[in-house]
């Protein structure tokens, strides 16, 4: 199990959840689910949202 403390692009979105609990409601502004998006990681569920990856890291950031 890793020590992880920060969130990177290549991380899933279940992986942030799990790691993060407090992210949850960022992602679900974003409309960013863990049904659909949960296996993919932020980069890609950022790209296919059209929404700027480093924005949302600074809000994930902030929320956990």
């Amino acid at each position: 199990m890793t020590t992880e403390l920060s969130i990177h692009p290549d991380m899933t979105v279940s992986a942030i959840v799990e790691r993060f609990p407090a992210t949850l409601p960022v992602l679900a502004r974003h409309r960013i689910d863990l049904c659909c998006g949960g296996g993919r990681t932020l980069a890609f569920v950022a790209q296919a949202h059209a929404l700027d990856l480093q924005a949302l890291l600074r809000e994930l950031a902030e929320a956990r």
